[in-house]
């Protein structure tokens, strides 16, 4: 994995545990440690990129995040990116209210110059929350049973914006959105 940033949207204690208890249920069953072993957090990624200024974009997040409420995010399915690192991740429901969010992020960066890769452009964008990464070939049926066993959907609310430095996961700085207060 190569240096880089992420913009991550962060879910509310009760949607974070929910999909935590599906990282430790692969944990368990050994069919995918890869999210805990980084110290990542359950979130759904708006942008990344290698190039990104941290000290710019603060402002810029800071500023968008303030005029922002807490979003309702609803995970329905389950999926796999076509990838080599064999992923498996919970979709959300494309809500207006998220597809708005994103692309009024996307604007206020693009509006302060700031280049944008083409998957994560509003036309282009798929919102995911990561569940497993580098799944062996061979256990992807068992871990798409496993997810299924999660009762889905599971629903809750994005809280928090946050950048995040790769590798190793560290979080830059976070704001929580609007004037919400974390329960």
């Amino acid at each position: 994995m190569s240096q880089g940033y992420v913009i991550e949207l962060y879910f509310d204690p009760a949607l974070e545990n929910q999909v935590l208890k599906a990282w430790n249920v692969l944990a368990r069953r050994q069919i995918s440690t890869q999210l805990i072993e980084i110290e990542s957090r359950p979130h759904i990624t708006l942008f990344s990129s290698p190039y990104f200024d941290p000290s710019k974009l603060e402002n810029i997040v800071k500023n968008f995040s303030s005029k922002q409420e807490s979003l309702p995010l609803s995970f329905g399915s389950i999926g796999s990116l076509p990838s080599d690192d064999n992923v498996l991740f919970l979709a959300p429901t494309p809500t207006l209210s998220l597809l708005q969010f994103h692309s009024q992020l996307f604007d206020a960066m693009k509006k302060e110059g700031i280049e944008i890769a083409e998957e994560h452009r509003p036309d282009t964008w798929i919102p995911y929350c990561l569940v497993a990464e580098e799944v062996p070939k061979t256990r992807m049926g068992e871990a798409f049973t496993v997810l299924r066993d999660l009762k889905l959907p599971v629903a809750g609310y994005a809280m928090e914006i946050a950048l995040v430095e790769y590798p190793p996961v560290r979080e830059v700085f976070s704001f929580v959105l609007g004037n919400t207060v974390e329960p």
